[in-house]
Parts: C-alpha cells; structure tokens; sequence
C-alpha cells in the first residue's frame, strides 16, 4: 500500500469529528493490533473527559489524515496527564511528530493554568521524554509492561493559547517518490526546460 508524503503537519486539538474517529482507530492500530496491550479497543473512562490531540498530514494546507495522536486531561487541582501518544508507522520516519504533540501537550495544558504534567511513558521512549526536558518520578509495570511515569519542566513549554491551531512542521523529504512531483522537483527536469527556451 502506496502512503503519502506529505508536504508538512498540523499538530492541534482535534476539532472535527472524523479527526477524533481517526486518532481513536490509530490509537487501536498502535495499542491493540501492534503491541497487543489491549485486546481489541483501548477506549476508557479517560476519554469521556479527555481532549483529543492530533498531528495531520497536509497537501498544500489541506487535512488530509491523522498520522498521529495523544490524549490530556485534568486529574485534579492543576495537575494534567499526557497518555495514549501514537505515532502511525508509515510516518515515524518523520521523526517529530511525537516530540510536536508532545509540546502541544504540555503548552495547551499550561495554558490551562497547569502546574503539574505527568506522564506514564513506555520505557523505550524515555529518553526521547528526557531529551524534551522531562525527569522519571518512577517506573511501573502497566499492561505487562514496563513504564517511567514522568514529570515535564514547565519553563520549557510556554502556554500555547491557540491549541485549536497548534503547531505546523515541514515534513522531512517531501515529494521523495518518483511520479509527477518527483518530476517537476528534479533539477534535470528544470534544465530540460532552460534548454527548450
């Protein structure tokens, strides 16, 4: 199966119906079909109070699918939790889009008057949590496995107050698959063109 390349990504709460249904279906893909930590849905109580985040892939401004997603919701007096962050395979490779909806996690939220943020992150993505100024509380065994349970620095996410928006990157090697904007990328095609002047 052919995927996209996309020529950039808005990470933003979802706003749209078919955003929250998609981000729900990769959260399935992720969580039940590729690491089996749920049988068949990993739908809970969480969600009925959560706001939904996601990472779109965009052509020439236009949402086209969800590639990626977490979840935030309040626990208490100012204290926030991040869960469910997923990153579609095909689109790992971009290399941001989890580190982008993690800091609209963490902005949205302060902007919220948040003054704790935790997170109970996978072990294998620590180090990506420390790197993005974050520090282990604990480790935790949920699901069979292994998991730090994590506090971000709130000085290095300032309040985002536009999370409906959110946060545009530029995709990393764009248009990279042979076909028609492969061609009218490619530098011999434009010499081509100088020469025929």
């Amino acid at each position: 199966m052919h995927h996209p390349d996309y020529s950039d990504y808005t990470i933003k709460w979802a706003t749209l119906p078919w955003e929250v249904e998609q981000a729900y279906a990769l959260r399935r893909q992720v969580f039940c079909a590729e690491q089996h930590l749920f049988e068949a849905d990993d739908h809970d109580a969480v969600d009925d109070r959560a706001r939904t985040l996601v990472a779109l892939g965009n052509h020439g401004g236009w949402h086209q699918e969800v590639v990626g997603t977490v979840r935030i919701h309040c626990e208490g007096e100012r204290l926030w939790y991040g869960s469910r962050l997923a990153v579609s395979p095909h689109f790992r490779s971009q290399g941001q889009l989890g580190s982008t909806l993690i800091r609209l996690a963490v902005s949205s939220a302060h902007a919220l008057d948040c003054s704790t943020f935790l997170a109970t992150v996978q072990v294998q993505n620590e180090v990506l949590f420390k790197r993005l100024n974050w520090r282990t509380i604990e480790y935790r065994e949920i699901h069979g496995m292994e998991h730090a349970l994590m506090q971000a620095d709130l000085a290095a996410y300032p309040p985002c107050y536009t999370p409906q928006s959110g946060f545009v990157v530029k995709a990393r090697n764009p248009y990279r698959h042979t076909g028609i904007w492969g061609g009218l990328l490619d530098s011999s095609w434009q010499q081509h063109k100088v020469a025929a002047l």
